[in-house]
């Protein structure tokens, strides 16, 4: 049960009392608006008393709980569950306006301003009538104490610094009672509602309760709570040694991901959204002993994230850039695999070559699937899978490998990477990071030195998304037919052989290959200086670097064990079948806008259609809007005209036998039907 009771400042700071701020809270955190706010508040509720003593202004709610800690005799202790920044600030300001008046007007002042509201004067224990966090406290008592700030003394020194020159400004030498009026509004014009629990209340709920009604705490804060409402008398030892330094080695939300990375290691289906209630549940199971022994634990494995984090800071060099590699690659999925291996180090210190195998392994799984265009498909469950097969492995490396190769996890082979080079887009696979830093490894493997700034290059189509006329002559050059030169065109505009990394996109565009070499060649990339030697670029060029990059990449990046390495059963064309169902009549699209979404070539979709029963095939067309030459229906019993069947259901052809550019459907549009994002230069980064 709760009371709750309108009071003004003074009625909640006379008397002995102690309001003390749990080591679970936040620090001080208001900025000098919400202090000039309070401020402007307070002066223009000074101006409506002078005129009326019956004005006062309500500043919020005051949570309060009994004290669990020992008291001396005569002190009331209270925990502040909610409105800590608010009183702090308050006193602040009555410490500002006792320092001013004691200075300006009389020394009285100060002794009287103490006494009644902002020290328990009898108390050497316990003097302070608010006691901040650990975090803040020395810095509130030195203004409360009127001692020297160390440093600027942070968000509590800039307010207190604040209210001291604004008192200084307002007081008019002409009028004696501007600052007792200013006094007056803060203790008697100011109002809360003071809510009080009674011993034996679930303080604790009362704080989520609280959260879930606008107190916007992060799921790390609530924890935090949590483990100190249980720690109860070993709470400050266990602060200071185990919390406090947990928080200034991790930002809040490093502190989240860490209870979350702690949780998967048992149950990988845990959702980050769901940390606290999962921890919460976990924690209800121990004794207090076990819940200090658990928060030290939590402590030890932070140590472990914040070198993940920092990965320049350690000792071996080649543990570093495996882990820079990987924290580059910028998606949180994989982090507690990294805290997993990082962690069986921290235990073992001499398995360092294996847990650098490990993290190759897990760079090389990660490579492969981009390259082959299964970037997505089920890695989040994949990984968080992994945790608890190397847990309690005697080889994590092996292990690691062992997982990754078995199943359908599309870890790719050697044959697969060789193959996707020539017909996957890759353009389209991944995000626009990891494309990236694919193409930057592939180029310091072939020769090039690190490539520091990788982020300020963009990927660069050396034969142009959009033909030229110039373009469309000389690849008409290589392949006559028109229509066959767009296929093999639409092929391989997308695929790796015919992309690099350049600052300069935007310049080269669509300009004549000679321009561009010319570029190419004051490179500082290996690749591109290559690349700048070749006198034209086409098809052929194209599919012969693309088998240079896929024996590149082979070579870096090891394959799966291939003794466990399943028959490959491609969900695509299942997916192709879906996409198919998706396209509404008077619609049509080619066999490279799919090809884009399923992540293969038009060839290979143009060949499955050939072979296999496919709903609405008849609206797939070749790029120019034509009706492919090849195009059977595979049931033997149809011989109808798919041109006349698809002007029944709408689509219009020109003279040429041309289906309508208006009715076409590009492959974003035809994956958003089907729920499909598809992922492109310009694509999210994970943090």
């Amino acid at each position: 049960m709760v009371a709750a009771k309108e009071s003004a400042l003074r009625s909640i700071l006379e008397g002995t009392k102690q309001y003390q701020v749990p080591l679970y809270q936040r620090t001080y955190s208001w900025t000098t608006d919400q202090v000039r706010r309070l401020w402007e508040d307070v002066v223009i509720l000074a101006d409506d008393r002078a005129h009326s003593r019956d004005h006062t202004h309500f500043i919020g709610s005051l949570v309060l709980a009994p004290s669990p800690s020992l008291s001396p005799a005569g002190v009331q202790a209270f925990l502040v569950i909610d409105g800590q920044q608010r009183l702090t600030t308050l006193t602040l300001l009555l410490a500002a306006i006792r320092d001013h008046r004691a200075n300006h007007e009389h020394e009285s002042h100060r002794d009287r301003i103490n006494d009644q509201f902002l020290i328990n004067k009898w108390e050497a224990d316990q003097p302070l009538k608010v006691l901040p966090t650990q975090t803040d406290r020395n810095a509130y008592g030195a203004c409360i104490r009127e001692l020297p700030l160390n440093e600027s003394g942070g968000n509590i020194g800039a307010a207190f610094r604040f209210f001291k020159a604004q008192l200084l400004a307002f007081d008019d030498p002409d009028d004696p009672l501007d600052i007792e009026r200013i006094e007056d509004a803060v203790i008697n014009g100011l109002t809360l509602v003071a809510v009080t629990a009674q011993q034996g209340d679930n303080v604790h709920r009362i704080f989520e309760s609280l959260n879930n009604t606008g107190l916007k705490l992060t799921q790390g804060d609530l924890l935090r709570n949590y483990y100190f409402m249980r720690l109860i008398d070993r709470a400050q030892l266990i602060y200071d040694s185990v919390w406090k330094p947990l928080q200034d080695l991790l930002s809040a939300s490093e502190i989240e991901l860490l209870f979350w990375i702690d949780l998967v290691e048992q149950d990988p289906t845990a959702k980050q959204d769901d940390v606290y209630s999962l921890q919460q549940a976990r924690l209800d199971r121990l004794t207090p002993e076990q819940v200090t022994a658990d928060l030290i634990r939590i402590g030890q494995l932070g140590t472990v994230l914040a070198r993940i984090l920092a990965p320049e800071t350690l000792s071996d060099p080649v543990l570093g850039t495996r882990l820079l590699r990987l924290r580059r690659w910028k998606t949180t999925t994989v982090m507690p695999v990294l805290v997993s291996l990082m962690n069986t180090l921290d235990r073992e210190p001499d398995r360092h070559a294996e847990i650098a195998d490990a993290l190759l392994y897990l760079e090389s799984f990660l490579v492969r699937r981009i390259l082959i265009g299964r970037a997505q498909v089920n890695l989040n469950r994949i990984l968080l899978g992994a945790v608890k097969e190397i847990a309690s492995s005697d080889n994590v490396a092996r292990a690691l490998r062992t997982y990754l190769s078995s199943g359908r996890k599309y870890w790719a082979t050697d044959d697969q990477v060789r193959a996707a080079a020539l017909t996957v887009p890759f353009y389209w696979q991944g995000r626009a990071n990891q494309k990236r830093l694919i193409l930057a490894w592939l180029d310091e493997s072939l020769g090039s030195k690190e490539i520091a700034d990788y982020q300020k290059l963009t990927i660069e189509h050396l034969m142009p998304q959009t033909l030229s006329d110039a373009w469309r002559e000389m690849l008409l050059q290589q392949e006559p037919d028109p229509d066959a030169m767009q296929t093999k065109y639409d092929d391989l505009v997308q695929t790796i052989g015919n992309l690099t990394l350049s600052a300069y996109n935007s310049e080269m565009s669509n300009n004549p290959w000679a321009w561009k070499a010319e570029r190419l060649a004051s490179s500082a990339l290996w690749m591109n200086q290559a690349i700048s030697e070749e006198s034209s670029w086409g098809f052929a060029q194209i599919a012969e670097r693309g088998k240079q990059l896929a024996e590149a990449a082979i070579s870096l990046w090891p394959g799966p064990d291939p003794s466990l390495v399943d028959a490959e059963v491609d969900e695509r064309w299942q997916q192709l079948d879906k996409l198919l169902v998706e396209i509404p009549p008077g619609r049509w699209t080619t066999y490279g806008e799919l090809a884009t979404v399923l992540g293969t070539s038009a060839m290979a979709v143009g060949s499955r259609l050939a072979n296999h029963p496919s709903e609405n095939a008849h609206r797939v067309l070749r790029s120019s809007g034509r009706i492919s030459p090849d195009f059977r229906w595979l049931d033997p019993e149809r011989a109808d005209d798919p041109k006349l069947l698809l002007e029944s259901e709408g689509v219009t052809f020109d003279p040429d036998g041309k289906a309508s550019k208006e009715q076409r459907i590009g492959a974003e549009q035809i994956a958003h039907f089907a729920g499909i994002q598809v992922p492109g230069e310009d694509a999210d980064e994970d943090a």
